[in-house]
């Protein structure tokens, strides 16, 4: 490959990880991009996990065989079939010495002296490849992975130059690989609230708004659970804003513990002592059997006097459900019916008929000073 193609074949990978939104696709483009530049037929990222002992597989793609999966979820290897993730890479590579990327063969090493892997070899057999090169991935001067790049029996064998363009295809992989990280940390400070480590109000915006176009393109059942955490005032100007803020936290575990009963649900803190779950998929019915263990356990701690919770959901009789807003509306409506009357149980929308009150309070208008919609949520309301 000449210089200019494998240039042009550098800037590919290196645009293609930083196009990347998820971690997921940054590693698809760097073996994508690793395999293209090498004229490979098959490429692998994998990690090396340290406190597990073990390489895990992130990405296969090119011409995967049989149990090879694309993102697979369990294909890990442990550490002592591949020594040279903690030997040759940590002792030559991290600490600057050559060779760095080394090629092996069905018959055996080829290039680089970093010590004959039979594991490797034997794995080159069984799936039909002729030859592979290996490339360590350092990110801030450790160990982080290697990259594969093989080819199929019967293509050219890598040679040394071959080799050395893998480390230089490693290092662009590095670096892709710390930015897609910076971004993932950033985006899930932006979407965490700092406290509890729950949700914030933002990710709660995006994700319902995106469970209410489910719902309305494919029927999808959205059920919403708002929260208010009584006594929370009390306890901060009785006993500091720090014991109110381990309440906080201890009911967010809480939260999050009830949430776990309810597939994918998001557990969130609103802001201030209000609190939700954004429920997608499940039923009703066990929407409701969650926040009414919610309320049981809120009830039993120690600092707080219970939580008024307020349960809506799409497969409840409230009518048509065409905006995040409405929902909100409705949750937090029969959150308020659970202040107002003490309830140590959800109230939720709907279940009281063709005239619920809950229901007429979250439909009534106008808004505003005296408004029946007491109680707005800190932000945005969807």
């Amino acid at each position: 490959m000449g210089e200019d193609r494998r240039l042009a074949a550098v800037v590919a990978l290196a645009q293609g990880m930083a196009a990347a939104h998820t971690p997921r696709e940054s590693w698809r483009a760097a073996a994508l991009g690793a395999c293209r530049a090498l004229a490979g037929s098959f490429a692998a990222l994998s990690v090396w996990e340290r406190e597990l002992g073990r390489l895990r597989v992130l990405v296969n793609v090119g011409d995967r065989k049989q149990g090879e999966e694309e993102f697979p979820g369990d294909e890990a290897y442990p550490v002592h079939q591949f020594p040279e993730i903690t030997e040759f890479l940590h002792e030559r590579w991290a600490s600057g010495g050559e060779p760095n990327a080394w090629v092996e063969t069905a018959d055996g090493l080829s290039a680089g002296h970093p010590g004959y892997c039979h594991q490797r070899v034997a794995a080159l057999r069984r799936r039909g490849r002729g030859c592979c090169v290996v490339a360590p991935i350092v990110l801030n001067g450790r160990a982080w992975g290697e990259l594969y790049v093989a080819r199929s029996v019967g293509d050219p064998v890598f040679d040394r130059g071959d080799a050395d363009f893998a480390t230089v295809l490693a290092s662009v992989v590095a670096a892709g690989i710390a930015q897609s990280e910076r971004l993932e940390e950033a985006r899930r400070l932006a979407f965490t609230d700092a406290l509890t480590g729950l949700a914030n109000r933002r990710a709660v915006d995006v994700r319902l708004e995106e469970a209410i176009e489910r719902h309305r393109d494919q029927g999808a059942v959205v059920s919403l659970v708002v929260c208010d955490l009584n006594g929370l005032k009390r306890v901060n100007d009785t006993r500091g804003h720090a014991v109110g803020d381990r309440l906080l936290e201890r009911f967010g575990s809480v939260l999050s513990l009830c949430g776990a009963m309810l597939p994918g649900a998001l557990a969130a803190r609103l802001g201030g002592d209000e609190f939700c779950l954004l429920v997608v998929g499940s039923p009703a019915d066990d929407v409701v059997k969650a926040a009414d263990e919610l309320c049981r356990r809120a009830g039993e701690l120690e600092l707080g006097e219970g939580v008024a919770c307020g349960v809506a959901s799409t497969e409840d009789e409230i009518g048509a459900v065409r905006s995040a807003r409405r929902l909100f509306r409705l949750a937090d409506a029969a959150q308020y019916q659970a202040k107002a009357v003490r309830s140590d149980r959800p109230v939720v929308a709907g279940r009281e008929g063709p005239d619920d009150p809950v229901v007429r309070l979250a439909d009534a208008e106008p808004f505003g000073e005296g408004a029946v919609e007491r109680r707005r949520f800190r932000g945005r309301v969807p």
